[in-house]
């Protein structure tokens, strides 16, 4: 067996050079540094040869994984073998899962690593074509690109994803998916077999319109599209119709995660495991900063209903997430979804606390200079001091003073409106001169206050994937503690044992009150006034919520 192995690594591609260290190192230390992102790993033995390679949603939680005391004693022999002979591991991010996978299968083709099973056949990812040469094109799936005049979409890693959107498309645009050939009779009379409209009432051309607009919808061009998807997904969350906004929500992601542009990866363009410290040299440069910004904040807004709209701070320290100074806020102020006003609102309070904050720990620092609110945290975070204090002798003594600093960088996740909401904020502050940017999603720009034209960096750019991170990781806080509200709102279900209270008076309650909290704190003459509840269901139901007192809180 030994033998074998030895053999297979004479017949590589290339004569790997064995590892300088006879003992094996201790690989523990080396996963503390890797991120919590998406990517793929590839583990090498003693020759320093790649003999395996794998993907994860979480690269720390899956590498470090291998290497738990339990893991090894629990392990089967094929991963037992695996682990013995691993000497070194490196690792690559990518976006997004799908990527992962995709260039999980392009390494594994490429080094055919000897404990990996799967992908080492000929099996490709979905594509999707189109046949411009017949008459009436349908969109089909395929695992093979040929020299043809068919238009070719993909590779596609999620399949189920892929097939929503195929059904989406059938649906907005009204072409034809899989089949082959001329439409059959039932296919052109028919309104809901494969498409909603009757493809007897047009002509070939017209038809061929509607595939030119699909085409461009699965190339990417796809904003108008998810945004009327959005807009009714809101709408079912204010109506109360949580269901149907689940079931919006996944066609929105489905869409999302097909539309996006896949990179393709090839030996020399591999992504780079995370270097923070060049990636914030990075920033500092594309930004033209006179410093690399150690400490960095990122504020995401989240109102998929107007019930609980929040928002999330994320805080970054050299580079790496400080969970320790993340916030989560629910928006008080604002009405309805309004992304600008709940930004100006979250702004206002992180950075007014900060300067009360410093007021209060720092009662005798403003008594002695005018200075900017900035100037002043700045000077106080840096340990330095102009305010001199006398000591029990009569002495003069330095005064000491507790840290509160401001952010190196401020960052929101949006356009020109997000960022221009969150400078006014900092202007009536005093806070004018803190540096700010915006982080627009779809096409990753970068707006500034004093510039009116977006940056764009390269896709490869460290200092681009720098605040892809912090802006990713501010939209999971709040995205999750979203969810956590929902699921609290889902389980204010306690007036469905109220006698008296149907669904829809229940949602009329809620849509008027909020929560279950607010409507017991009502009077019964508020509480009438809502449709369908008169004054003695109103008594009735106060009367219930007394009684279970404690219970939806």
């Amino acid at each position: 067996m030994r033998g074998d192995n030895l053999a297979m690594g004479c017949t590589a591609r290339y004569f790997p050079r064995p590892m300088s260290s006879a003992t094996k190192p201790d690989l523990t230390k080396k996963v503390h540094d890797l991120p919590h992102k998406p990517g793929v790993y590839l583990m090498r033995d003693r020759l320093n040869r790649v003999i395996y390679v794998g993907k994860a949603r979480d690269l720390r939680k899956r590498v470090g994984s291998y290497f738990l005391p339990s893991r090894l004693g629990n392990a089967d022999l094929k991963t037992r073998a695996l682990l013995d002979s691993v000497w070194d591991f490196e690792c690559h991010t990518v976006r997004t899962e799908p990527e992962a996978l995709l260039l999980e299968g392009r390494l594994i083709k490429e080094y055919r690593p000897r404990y990996n099973i799967s992908f080492r056949d000929d099996k490709r990812f979905l594509l999707v074509k189109a046949d411009m040469a017949d008459e009436w094109p349908r969109f089909r799936l395929t695992r093979f690109k040929k020299d043809d005049q068919a238009r070719y979409f993909g590779p596609f890693a999620n399949s189920g994803a892929l097939r929503q959107t195929l059904a989406f498309m059938r649906k907005r645009f009204g072409v034809l998916t899989f089949g082959r050939g001329v439409p059959t009779e039932r296919e052109l009379k028919s309104s809901t077999y494969q498409v909603p409209m009757k493809l007897a009432d047009i002509a070939a051309e017209q038809y061929r319109e509607r595939v030119n607009a699909a085409c461009e919808f699965l190339a990417g061009k796809s904003r108008e599209a998810l945004e009327g998807l959005e807009d009714e997904m809101h709408k079912a969350a204010k109506e109360l119709n949580f269901e149907r906004a689940a079931q919006l929500r996944d066609m929105v992601e489905n869409l999302r995660e097909t539309t996006k542009p896949m990179r393709r990866f090839t030996r020399h363009t591999l992504p780079g495991a995370i270097d923070p410290a060049a990636d914030l040299r990075a920033l500092r440069d594309a930004l033209g900063l006179k410093d690399a910004p150690g400490v960095m904040e990122c504020f995401d807004i989240s109102n998929i209903s107007t019930t609980h709209i929040v928002a999330s701070m994320v805080a970054f320290k050299d580079g790496v997430p400080d969970r320790s100074n993340y916030r989560r806020y629910r928006v008080k102020t604002v009405e309805g979804q309004n992304d600008f006003a709940s930004m100006a609102e979250v702004i206002r309070r992180r950075y007014s606390r900060i300067l009360l904050e410093a007021r209060e720990r720092n009662p005798d620092a403003a008594e002695y200079s005018q200075e900017a609110p900035g100037e002043a945290l700045a000077r106080l975070a840096g340990g330095e001091s102009e305010v001199v204090a006398l000591d029990e002798n009569g002495n003069e003594a330095p005064r000491s003073f507790a840290p509160v600093r401001l952010p190196d960088l401020v960052i929101v996740d949006g356009g020109k409106g997000q960022l221009s909401a969150a400078c006014k904020e900092l202007q009536r502050l005093g806070l004018h001169e803190l540096p700010i940017l915006g982080l627009a999603k779809e096409f990753e720009e970068i707006y500034r206050p004093a510039s009116p034209a977006p940056l764009r960096l390269p896709e490869d750019s460290g200092a681009l994937r720098l605040l892809q991170r912090i802006r990713d990781e501010a939209h999971r806080v709040a995205n999750s503690y979203h969810q956590l509200l929902m699921k609290k709102r889902v389980a204010e279900s306690i007036l469905d044992d109220c006698r008296g209270v149907s669904q829809a008076r229940k949602q009329a309650l809620l849509r008027r009150f909020g929560s279950v909290d607010r409507l017991r704190k009502a009077t019964i003459e508020e509480v009438a006034t809502v449709e369908g509840i008169g004054a003695k269901l109103a008594e009735g139901i106060l009367e219930f919520l007394k009684e279970r007192q404690g219970i939806g809180d």
